[in-house]
């Protein structure tokens, strides 16, 4: 049980990580965006990605040529659930979570892919 919850809070504990949650609490997202949104490498984001992905917080799925990820909502682990629930209200007033949300009105995939 301990080693399941180091799992859990280990993949909380990047700042990375914590905003990508709060990214896809507002709607899916390829890794072209997320990386476009975080200014990170492709491969650093799919590493950060494939952590929370499997600690439960997430999941990927196919859109034509695309692979999305979005939270997992299906997961029903008490803890993910709790800690999605508080990570909902958490970190909205920082400026860096506030500064990302305003870039995802204007992420374009297509327009990544086309640079």
């Amino acid at each position: 049980m301990l080693k399941r919850q180091t799992e859990i809070f280990g993949a909380l504990s990047d700042k990375n990580r914590l905003r990508i949650i709060k990214m896809l609490q507002v709607k899916a997202l390829c890794v072209c965006e997320i990386t476009d949104i975080l200014g990170l490498a492709a491969s650093t984001v799919s590493s950060h990605l494939a952590i929370l992905k499997k600690a439960g917080f997430i999941k990927d799925y196919k859109d034509g040529k695309w692979i999305n990820y979005s939270l997992n909502k299906e997961n029903n682990e008490p803890e993910i659930a709790s800690l999605n629930t508080a990570l909902h209200f958490m970190l909205e007033q920082d400026e860096t979570i506030i500064d990302d949300k305003h870039k995802l009105g204007f992420v374009d995939r297509i327009e990544i892919t086309k640079r």
